[in-house]
């Protein structure tokens, strides 16, 4: 039942956990509506369904690879050779799918397959040599890039063909209206049947748990939001399905960190390496199995966004891209420090960076004052994010 009590403990629940330096993602949220709201006044266009609409089909490709970097963050590491891995990926695409005529489904695997070695060799050198991440993914990003150009040898770009399914699933792919309103009444249906069942655990355990009001307040929070931007992206070309399948992989990696042995090992792992290796944790392969899918994701970024232009070539995974990634993931929350961060903080950070990068294009700024902006905000984040570390270490939450 809902009451006025009830209410007002879930109201103090969120003010404790704020006092405690548990922001959330309430940071990232109140800077992107500001964003949102100065780049409407500056310009009309942009809160427009058609500019949202391709924000967000550019947001699923570097917001992809910033969820890999999230994982790395997570244990207090870095991998700085994410943009040249989806490059590599992309190459490695083109060549077997257009100019070796592989099939499309063996080129894919080969090209993300590529990823997963990466990521194999990472780890492998940090937990045999015990080498820096920061070193082995710098090494990385030089080695991987001159073994894109190598891929490509003399051709330059190599067009994928705009009939292939892969660039038409990129491109052309967007949910029916029905179909975009059923997926967001579904999505919110499972999201309060979790809640549920993970209060009635806890209250069953005499553990303090979620009240019926505040599940029932962040329920109908979110169907009221998914079912208006449903609503406003079907007014242009509807919700892309490449974006959906970015928020497939992000909804299973958090369900992944957080409902599984290896989610809790990992932030294990990036909280403190000495206790999660007492309490029985395989370090080693905790740091295996995170560079692996950090490569991984980023071979399938990369891919996305070969598709998306519809070729590969030698300036695929360049330029901003690692940049981007890695922003992307410390704006939307993950922590420099470890332990810290969810599979949300991709999707709210690469939000964040398209936002910047459309709200100036509209604009017709040079490309010198978005990479300005977008390191202020990049320091923005930082600072809260040490600010609020700091409050949870003087609170006895850390």
């Amino acid at each position: 039942m809902l009451s006025v009590a009830g209410l007002r403990g879930a109201f103090a629940s969120v003010i404790t956990r704020i006092r405690g330096g548990d922001l959330g993602a309430a940071p990232v949220v109140g800077g992107l509506i500001v964003i949102w709201l100065v780049f409407q006044a500056l310009n009309p266009v942009f809160l427009s369904s058609e500019n949202l609409g391709n924000l967000t089909m550019q947001c699923a490709a570097i917001g992809t690879i910033a969820l890999g970097v999230v994982l790395v963050l997570l244990l207090g590491e870095i991998d700085l050779s994410v943009g040249s891995v989806s490059g590599l990926a992309a190459a490695v695409l083109a060549v077997t799918f257009v100019q070796l005529s592989w099939p499309l489904a063996l080129a894919l695997v080969a090209g993300i397959g590529i990823g997963c070695l990466v990521g194999l060799l990472y780890g492998f050198l940090y937990t045999r040599f015990g080498l820096p991440s920061f070193v082995i993914t710098l090494a990385g990003l030089l080695g991987f890039l001159g073994l894109q150009l190598a891929v490509l040898g003399d051709t330059g770009t190599i067009g994928l063909g705009f009939d292939s399914w892969i660039v038409e699933f990129a491109q052309d792919w967007f949910l029916p209206h029905w179909a975009a309103y059923l997926l967001a009444v579904l999505s919110v249906g499972a999201y309060a049947w979790v809640l549920l069942r993970r209060a009635r655990r806890r209250a069953a355990a005499n553990l303090v748990s979620q009240g019926n009001l505040e599940i029932g307040l962040r329920s109908g929070a979110l169907l009221v939001f998914l079912v208006l931007a449903t609503w406003y992206l079907n007014l242009y070309r509807g919700v892309g399905v490449m974006f959906v399948f970015f928020i497939a992989l992000v909804v299973a990696m958090n369900l992944v960190l957080t409902r599984t042995r290896w989610g809790r090992a990992v932030y294990a792992v990036g909280g403190s390496v000495e206790a999660a290796r007492r309490a029985g944790i395989r370090v080693d392969r905790i740091y295996l199995s995170v560079f692996m899918m950090c490569s991984t994701l980023a071979a399938v970024g990369g891919i996305l966004a070969a598709a998306r232009l519809g070729s590969a070539g030698q300036s695929s995974g360049t330029g901003d891209v690692n940049l981007n990634a890695i922003a992307a993931a410390v704006i939307g929350g993950a922590s420099l420090f470890g332990g810290r961060g969810s599979a949300f903080s991709a999707l709210l950070g690469i939000i964040v960076i398209q936002s910047i990068s459309s709200g100036l294009t509209l604009l017709a700024l040079d490309a010198s004052v978005q990479f300005m902006i977008t390191g202020i905000v990049l320091v923005l984040a930082v600072i809260v994010d040490s600010i609020s570390r700091r409050t949870r270490a003087a609170t006895g939450r850390a």
